[in-house]
């Protein structure tokens, strides 16, 4: 059973039929064209393209260093691109200001500190913040949406606790009740169920998969656990070397030969079912 509770949402939108490449960029929750970005002098992204269309599902995974966080951070707008495009919902990142970004695109990182006590209903109703009246601040609207996301989240127990006190993992669950909170239709999440126990793994990935079904939300992933990707994930993105070297159904992408190529280990110890 899981531990957090689906709330039907209308509005729901499905994934368009695939087009050809202009309109599936023009339709695209999504969108980066040639990127390349660094930090310094080394390029960590070299040109990579990449469409997810609104309502898709997406793991993104990759040995270290392969670009996959920065793949988020270029999404995010938090470090510019170098070359290349990066649009959300048909709007270049370049031209967003952080709110604008925050209205399409809630992120997950993998931790988050938090310099002084806060409580955590204040922490999940930061993702509020895009969406106040900056002279009235929140209304019963805001308020209504933290409740849900904590009740959806199940941080109920957790209500009237300092932040920095909890568990990593309750830590984690409290930045993903935030991004509930956001409602922004793009959800990125960087390594979700890294500081979690097999059980609470699961029931992030079932909500996050609940999130994308019922709710339409766009959901990109970077995991470095392949069996979830491939459980929960029905397109997969595999990066090396800062570039993409496959993109499709887990079957596809995750087989024996490339596993042992790209990842550097026997495919045997992988749980990954071709057949997916």
């Amino acid at each position: 059973m899981s531990l957090f509770r689906p709330a039907p949402v209308p509005g729901r939108f499905d994934p368009p039929p695939a087009a050809d490449a202009i309109a599936a960029v023009a339709i695209a929750a999504v969108a980066l064209r040639d990127v390349t970005m660094g930090y310094r002098e080394r390029d960590v992204l070299r040109g990579v393209d990449l469409v997810v269309r609104p309502g898709e599902r997406v793991a993104i995974v990759g040995p270290n260093g392969a670009g996959k966080s920065s793949l988020l951070r270029a999404l995010a707008g938090i470090v510019p691109v170098r070359g290349g495009s990066v649009r959300l919902l048909g709007d270049a990142v370049a031209g967003l200001d952080r709110l604008a970004i925050a209205r399409r695109l809630a992120v997950v990182p993998q931790q988050a500190g938090l310099p002084f006590a806060t409580r955590v209903e204040e922490v999940v109703a930061l993702g509020r913040l895009p969406h106040e009246d900056p002279f009235r601040g929140p209304r019963a609207a805001d308020r209504a949406a933290v409740a849900a996301a904590i009740e959806r989240v199940g941080l109920g127990p957790l209500v009237g606790r300092d932040a920095r006190e909890l568990s990593l993992g309750e830590r984690q669950l409290v930045l993903l009740g935030l991004a509930v909170a956001q409602e922004a239709p793009i959800l990125v999440l960087d390594e979700p169920t890294v500081h979690l126990d097999l059980r609470h793994q699961v029931a992030v990935m079932e909500l996050v998969v609940d999130l994308n079904e019922r709710e339409g939300r766009t959901v990109l992933a970077v995991l470095h656990d392949l069996t979830l990707a491939a459980h929960f994930f029905p397109r997969i993105v595999l990066l090396s070397g800062g570039r993409v070297v496959a993109d499709g159904s887990p079957g596809e992408v995750l087989g024996p030969d490339r596993i042992r190529e790209v990842f550097g280990v026997d495919p045997a110890l992988v749980r990954v079912d071709p057949a997916s």
